[in-house]
């Protein structure tokens, strides 16, 4: 009964949070795909610095990041992208600038915003290199491949050799890790749990 009920739920929650998305999607139809990353750009200056993390722009846009962040371990480079469009249970974030996938020659971490759920995914570059497109599933729980690196703003003050086997985290490394999203409208989605990370940065003195 209890397996019954919970597929009666996936079945009605999935069709509801794409009819909201989509909802999202044509409000965001009347940015253009630079005003898009604008936005993007705008929104996570906001957040890095409410999270005491330095960070710095690099003139014109000849290189193939947004950002410089600087942590206690060094200079971390940044590449912002966004979607808001949900389809087929995911969100789908390009990985590719100038038709190129990104490498580690030309990023440290991509930082992934998904609009709708005003949700960050801060990924390295060692976890998805070559890759052209990243797939996520906030709604999902943790199973799903980024799941580990939502709203993971504790990793750029980690070491390199101290992220993980072959320098990929395993997991965030703060003491609770972010709980999945509840499975309701997307307009009443709240971040619960996301605090783990992002309370235990820099706090100042």
């Amino acid at each position: 009964m209890a397996s019954d009920s919970n597929q009666s739920e996936h079945s009605i929650t999935i069709p509801y949070m794409e009819a909201a998305a989509e909802r999202t999607t044509e409000a965001a139809t009347a940015h253009t795909c630079k005003e898009h990353g604008e936005i993007a750009e705008a929104t996570f200056l906001a957040k890095a610095c409410s999270l005491n993390f330095p960070v710095a722009k690099p003139w014109g846009d000849s290189q193939r990041y947004d950002f410089v962040l600087d942590s206690e371990h060094g200079l971390w480079r940044v590449q912002v992208k966004s979607t808001a469009r949900f389809f087929h249970s995911r969100y789908c974030v390009g990985a590719v600038s100038d038709v190129a996938a990104y490498s580690a020659h030309d990023i440290d971490f991509l930082a992934a915003y998904i609009v709708p759920h005003d949700l960050w995914y801060i990924v390295p570059i060692q976890a998805f290199a070559g890759a052209q497109c990243l797939y996520f599933y906030p709604h999902a729980g943790r199973n799903s491949r980024y799941e580990r690196y939502r709203e993971a703003w504790c990793l750029f003050t980690c070491a390199r050799k101290a992220r993980g086997w072959e320098d990929i985290p395993v997991r965030c490394r703060c003491p609770t890790p972010a709980r999945p999203l509840r499975r309701v409208p997307v307009q009443e989605v709240k971040r619960e749990g996301h605090e783990s990370c992002s309370s235990r940065i820099r706090k100042p003195i």
